[in-house]
């Protein structure tokens, strides 16, 4: 019996598979079909690697190749935030205009597999304009070549009018070639999404200094930088230098690196061609390693750690090689090997790309550090110093590490789920993790959740306040260390586990503190979570006014009094907490419409000293702040019609 049980075949409940089951889809239709293929994931706008933003780069990467091609140093870009409309012109040589149109809407069509035309682009499988035109509801692409010019629109990525090839209406000069592509991203495919300027003025800046010469003007802001990473690392460093920057520059390698007090492990702004590459890859991981291993060599101390030489540095880094080789469309991990790409044959002559950044470092920095005896000097007290503390806080951190490992096996904190950053997995860039206030707001999430991409960190009560400890006090400290290593981020960020990091607490003055004193704990310790930017506040809503027609969830007053307005005989609650929202209806909030306030560092920000003032023990200092800035205003009663 058990035996024809095991063979048993299952019941079939599959529709039929025949010939009418295969199914052609044109170009257009497929990347509207799976646009996560060609960009990433579509997201709202909320976070730095939402679709709308791969759009407007994969537009600019077009014009930078222009540029770096030597035509072109100008690139105009204009948001229209309330019509949602993005314009880019470039001044480069214009798409041919006999193949504009197939070059805009057909795939596998395009100059970039012609690696004479294009020796180190970007945009290399003639994908990504054609996807922005897909996932557009409009489309306009005009192109400035040869005295002549050509016009088409499209619609969702079909086309809807072209012009032809006319007379040129510009007169000569650097106007007279290039092209303009306008779009409006899909809110069919979008939602209710929304640009934010911070994020877009952060890819502007890193195209201008990774390309010196190049002038953009964004909004009519003009954006320039004289001395490429170093710039880059200058505007964007936290805290001071402990010695002047090491700016290296050899053919189609840059970096610029020097070393901070209080960063945890090192941080790298790494690029490819332009191409901000935020997962690391190849090229960082041979810095990594080559970095230490000359530092090492310099020094003549075997015994140094790579741990404690890396310890506190802050590297910008660029390479450029031919048809580089990334790990996905949306190009944020290198995988080459090499500086160029293999024969025909299979066969490789390039240079391994390990070995050319090592030969680099050799020559540069082992004469730097000769030649500059105060950096060397300098260099050498910051990793003493780094071994003297990983010594000092070892047998705090194994003991940590071990009560972490045992308390996960049955961490009632964390409620996990299946698919995580750190991996390969189709969906890594929706997992994410809510940090929820007590038992109750994580049993609602948790009852609601997506066990494929979501998880549930519990506090109890309010965590520690980290602004004036130090490390050592975070491994005995048993939340925050199950907490630290449920994202897996104590040796960097290579390994954090969920791409979202949402704070999830009540709207009071208690839900408030927990929020500030998780993200004290970001900051001081981490810093890099949020500097790029995957640390976010969740917004629920505070009223549900509804009669039995209709339901409004209401996140402000302001949408409270509107939606009064609308109803008749309303009925209202105000929901004091997220355990007072019911699972049911929770499953609402945290699905791909929730509403996320993302946490951004703006370049000017004093992260220390904000700390220090808000959070530290200068309690009298902060009691003269808030009475200066009080502000009293009339709160508007509810009127129940």
């Amino acid at each position: 019996m058990a035996i024809e049980e095991e063979n048993k075949l299952p019941v079939n409940t599959a529709a039929e598979y025949n010939d009418e089951s295969i199914i052609h889809l044109e170009d257009m239709e497929h990347i509207r079909l799976r646009p996560g293929m060609y960009i990433g994931k579509l997201g709202d706008g909320s976070s730095h690697d939402d679709g709308i933003y791969v759009l407007i780069k994969e537009v600019i990467d077009n014009a930078i190749d222009e540029f770096t091609s030597g035509f072109g140093r100008r690139i105009d870009m204009t948001i229209n935030f309330a019509e949602r409309k993005v314009s880019i012109r470039d001044y480069g040589r214009g798409i041919p205009l006999k193949k504009m149109v197939e070059a805009v809407s057909k795939l596998n069509t395009g100059a970039k597999y012609d690696s004479k035309v294009f020796q180190k682009s970007v945009g290399l499988n003639g994908v990504g304009t054609k996807a922005v035109n897909a996932l557009s509801s409009w489309f306009h692409v005009q192109s400035f070549r040869d005295g002549k010019t050509r016009s088409a629109e499209f619609a969702e990525g079909k086309l809807t009018a072209d012009s032809g090839i006319m007379d040129h209406p510009l007169p000569d000069g650097p106007e007279a070639t290039g092209t303009l592509v306008e779009f409006v991203p899909d809110g069919k495919l979008f939602g209710n999404y929304h640009f934010i300027s911070e994020y877009v003025e952060r890819r502007v800046w890193n195209y201008c200094y990774l390309n010196r010469g190049l002038t953009f003007y964004y909004n009519d802001r003009r954006y320039y930088s004289k001395n490429g990473l170093l710039d880059l690392l200058q505007h964007n460093m936290e805290g001071e230098p402990l010695y002047p920057v090491i700016h290296i520059k050899d053919d189609d390698f840059e970096a610029a690196f020097t070393h901070v007090n209080g960063q945890n492990g090192d941080y790298y702004y790494s690029f490819v061609n332009g191409q901000h590459t935020t997962e690391g890859g190849t090229h960082q991981s041979a810095f990594r390693e080559d970095y230490a291993r000359v530092v090492k060599e310099f020094y003549n101390k075997k015994e140094f750690s790579p741990e404690d030489i890396r310890q506190g540095l802050v590297c910008a880094l660029c390479v450029r090689i031919q048809e580089p080789v990334f790990e996905a469309q949306t190009k944020t991990k290198l995988g080459s090997t090499h500086l160029a790409p293999n024969k025909q044959d299979g066969t490789n002559d390039s240079p391994f790309l390990k070995t050319y950044i090592l030969d680099i470092l050799k020559r540069h920095l082992d004469n730097y550090l000769h030649m500059h005896t105060e950096t060397a000097d300098a260099l050498l007290e910051k990793i003493q110093r780094n071994e003297k503390e990983r010594k000092d806080i070892a047998g705090i951190k194994k003991l940590a590490k071990e009560s972490s490992r045992k308390a996960s096996l049955n961490n009632s904190k964390l409620r996990d789920c299946h698919v995580h950053y750190n991996t390969n997995h189709a969906r890594r860039l929706e997992s994410t993790i809510f940090i929820t206030e007590g038992l109750s707001a994580s049993g609602s999430i948790t009852k609601s959740r997506d066990v494929d991409t979501q998880a549930v960190f519990s506090l109890r009560g309010k965590p520690l306040n980290t602004v004036s400890v130090g490390k050592a006090e975070i491994y005995k400290n048993e939340e925050l260390n199950l907490l630290h290593n449920a994202l897996d981020i104590d040796d960097g960020m290579e390994n954090l586990r969920y791409n979202n990091v949402v704070i999830a607490t009540d709207a009071d003055v208690d839900g408030m503190h927990i929020r500030l004193l998780l993200l004290t704990f970001f900051l001081k310790f981490y810093p890099e979570l949020v500097r790029t930017g995957h640390v976010y506040i969740l917004q629920t809503p505070l009223f549900r006014v509804r009669n039995k027609q209709k339901t409004v969830y209401c996140y402000s007053d302001d949408e409270r009094v509107e939606a009064l307005h609308s109803i008749s005989n309303p009925e209202i609650t105000r929901f004091k907490g997220l355990g007072e929202i019911s699972p049911d209806e929770f499953k609402g909030f945290i699905n791909q419409d929730m509403r996320l306030d993302p946490v951004i560092l703006h370049k000017d920000f004093d992260t220390q000293g904000v700390l220090r003032f808000y959070m530290g023990q200068n309690s009298n200092e902060r009691r003269e702040f808030i009475m200066r800035n009080l502000r009293v205003e009339d709160d508007e009663s509810i009127v129940v019609a």
